[in-house]
């Protein structure tokens, strides 16, 4: 039950984010929309017909702002094709109408669906914490937003608390019905038609099998030079001081002892490579422990004090669990190498069909991509199992990373 409990409240917590973001969008679109019908007015009297253009470009851009928002919360919402450059084509243009009535709708219900899911945890917290601050108030003045009726003892104190109660219940029972309730225009009227929407993904399944070929590259060089720099020099020595200690058995008897020993060190160091290189395949901890326990062994071997949620019911495929790792371990690696960071945060959690994992640090920040710190090989192996990879780190921090896998359902 409480492991339930902890769970729904989750659900909530990211519900209630997805809100606010919602509602963000949802006043940009109020603004376009009455900017939209200021210059609709105006063409009655011919001035606002070299407006018009402005009105597609802000809807366009007020669009790709929600479409942003909704795929790092679900799946990808693709992008719209260029704007016609005349306003006669771009009002018979499909993509651009399904904008124009999305802003009509985002901007008025997808408003009110905010403004809802924001004022109940509001609320909950406003009159489920009234019995501790109720003495401030003149009784005259009634109680926290709804409450209007006079407050007069500890049974109108209990009626408030009470109603922050039945607003928490609320908000963690619908407010993940509200998220959807809010994302559903943008998800239906902002995703390209069917034809479209199939030529983009087929094209970007083409770039996505590229760099799925060009990361299996990358990785087979990684693992030929760890082997042939490595290994490979571990066992020449190797012979090399067996060779040694067959000739010093007849000559120096002696020196075998010690030619032996450190023949069994050069074993011991191949082996140990060896498992490195193993391990940097597929690592074994994932089959034994999963991936919560693989990811607590990196959290732990981790030198800036590491905080890890994990929330992963069940097992995921083999190759999305090795994905994962592999995300966390680069990014730990980045955050101890080049961030200065004091602590760190790993969360992973699985929404339905998606895996996401997010690594937060406290450190310096500006981590550039293109510098060569393994960011690029975490897109790489990301995008090549046709996921997603953002990453944001404004100089002085802090230095979020966000991957989002699929994981099936």
């Amino acid at each position: 039950m409480r492991r339930h409990l902890v769970r729904r409240l989750r659900v909530a917590v990211d519900a209630l984010e997805h809100i606010v973001g919602g509602l963000g969008t949802s006043v940009l679109a109020l603004g376009a929309l009455v900017w939209a019908l200021l210059v609709a007015l105006s063409c009655l009297v011919v001035a606002g017909l070299p407006l018009v253009p402005t009105v597609f470009r802000v809807t366009r851009a007020v669009a790709d702002r929600e479409r942003a928002r909704l795929s790092r919360w679900g799946p990808e919402v693709l992008g719209a094709p260029p704007l016609p450059v005349s306003t006669r084509e771009a009002l018979r243009d499909p993509p651009v109408r399904r904008e124009l009535a999305w802003l009509a709708v985002h901007g008025t219900a997808g408003f009110l669906l905010g403004a809802v899911g924001l004022t109940l945890p509001v609320y909950a917290v406003e009159n489920g914490t009234f019995p501790l601050w109720f003495w401030a108030l003149d009784p005259e003045d009634g109680g926290p937003g709804i409450v209007v009726w006079r407050i007069d003892g500890a049974a109108d104190v209990f009626g408030v608390w009470l109603i922050g109660v039945v607003c928490a219940a609320v908000a963690i029972g619908l407010g993940p019905r509200l998220a959807e309730l809010q994302a559903l225009a943008g998800r239906r009227l902002l995703a390209p038609a069917g034809d479209v929407d199939l030529s983009l993904r087929v094209a970007q399944l083409t770039a996505t099998r590229a760099a799925a070929l060009d990361a299996h590259a990358v990785e087979l060089r990684r693992i030929e030079r760890a082997l042939h720099d490595g290994t490979q020099n571990r066992l020449v020595a190797l012979n090399v001081l067996i060779g040694a200690a067959r000739r010093a058995a007849d000559r120096n008897p002696d020196a075998v002892g010690d030619i032996l020993g450190r023949a069994q060190e050069a074993t011991e160091q191949a082996l140990a490579e060896l498992r490195a290189v193993v391990r940097g395949i597929l690592p074994p901890v994932l089959d034994d422990r999963g991936l919560s326990g693989a990811l607590t062994g990196l959290a732990g071997a981790c030198s800036v004090p590491c905080r890890l949620d994990v929330d992963v019911p069940g097992r995921c495929a083999v190759s999305v669990e090795a994905t994962a790792y592999f995300v966390v371990a680069e990014a730990l690696t980045n955050v101890v190498k080049h961030s200065g960071a004091s602590a760190v945060t790993v969360a992973v959690r699985r929404a339905g069909d998606r895996l996401r994992v997010s690594v937060t640090d406290d450190g310096r920040g500006g981590a550039d991509e293109a510098a060569g710190s393994g960011l690029g090989g975490i897109r790489r192996r990301v995008e090549a199992y046709d996921g997603r990879f953002v990453m944001t780190s404004p100089p002085g921090g802090p230095t979020t990373l966000e991957a989002e896998l699929p994981c099936g359902s």
